[in-house]
């Protein structure tokens, strides 16, 4: 047995590992969704001139949105951008038949704000980043 480790695999063999685990996985669970149903997308605000201000990147899968990024610049924080950019995704993964979000924040970020909009916290990690706190938040979508 050889074990390697790289930084640069080739197409084939990384998707040799995600068919292995999709294929796993479904083995496992025969419900779980088809890996095809995944939906990627991006929420953004932009301001008069076309600007973008803030943005969202999430995934939906396994009947969650996944929330990755969330970003409001200096100027348009305070206007509820953030909050319309979560619930835009929030009702478009509503649309998709998804029913909870899911999302890591940091201790200099916004777990605050995330709990204000109904996010429960699920895990704690200390010290990930050395020094801060990460949180994993959770919710049920309503409709």
């Amino acid at each position: 047995m050889n074990i390697e480790l790289t930084t640069t695999p080739s197409a084939i063999d990384a998707k040799t590992i995600s068919e292995g685990i999709v294929n796993y996985n479904h083995a496992m669970i025969p419900t779980l969704e088809p890996e095809d149903n995944e939906v990627k997308f991006s929420v953004f605000a932009r301001d008069e001139s076309a600007m973008v201000v803030g943005g969202l990147r999430a995934v939906c899968y396994w009947n969650t949105l996944h929330i990755e990024l969330l970003w409001v610049s200096e100027s348009a924080r305070g206007a509820h951008v953030g909050s319309l950019l979560v619930n835009k995704a929030e009702r478009f993964a509503l649309s998709k038949d998804f029913k909870r979000a899911l999302l890591f924040t940091t201790s200099w970020q916004a777990k605050p704000f995330y709990e204000k909009l109904g996010y429960q916290l699920e895990a704690t990690i200390p010290d990930y980043p050395e020094g801060h706190t990460s949180y994993l938040l959770t919710k049920v979508l309503l409709e």
